[in-house]
C-alpha cells in the first residue's frame, strides 16, 4: 500500500491540473498501468524533497518512469502552463486581475574595466 505523502496533489488540485495532463495520451510505465496522478506525485515528491531520481521510495512508480513522464511533459511545456494557470487562478482569488498591469525590473550597476594598463612584470614574457 502506497504512504501518504504531504506533497500528494488534493483531489481538488488534481481535478484543476488534470485536463492539462489529458493532453498527453495514455498512461506511462512497461504497459501503460501506472496512472498519471501517481507519476505526477512521485514528481511533485521529488521536487520537494530533493533527493535523487534512483531515490525515490519504493512505494513510488519506478525511477525511471516517473524521470520520464517529468522529462517529456517538460519537453511538451505542460508544466510551465500549469504554472501560468496557477498564477492567474491566485491572482483572481485575491481579487487582482488575471493578467498583471506592470512589471518592475530591479538591475545592479557592476563597474567593469573597460581600459586596463599593464602594470608588473611578467617574467615568462620576453620583450
Amino acid at each position: 500500500m502506497k504512504k501518504k505523502y504531504k506533497t500528494d496533489l488534493t483531489n481538488k488540485q488534481w481535478l484543476a491540473i488534470e485536463p492539462r495532463f489529458k493532453e498527453i495520451n495514455g498512461n506511462y510505465g512497461k504497459n501503460g498501468t501506472i496512472p498519471k496522478r501517481k507519476l505526477i506525485n512521485a514528481v511533485l515528491y521529488k521536487l520537494k524533497t530533493g533527493c535523487q531520481w534512483r531515490m525515490l521510495p519504493n512505494d513510488l512508480p519506478k525511477w525511471s518512469a516517473v524521470w520520464s513522464f517529468y522529462r517529456r511533459t517538460k519537453e511538451n511545456g505542460i508544466w510551465e502552463v500549469i504554472m501560468a494557470d496557477m498564477v492567474r487562478e491566485s491572482r483572481i482569488q485575491a481579487g487582482r486581475t488575471p493578467e498583471p498591469t506592470y512589471s518592475l525590473i530591479d538591475s545592479q550597476s557592476v563597474k567593469t574595466v573597460a581600459d586596463s594598463e599593464e602594470i608588473g612584470f611578467d617574467g615568462g614574457k620576453k620583450s
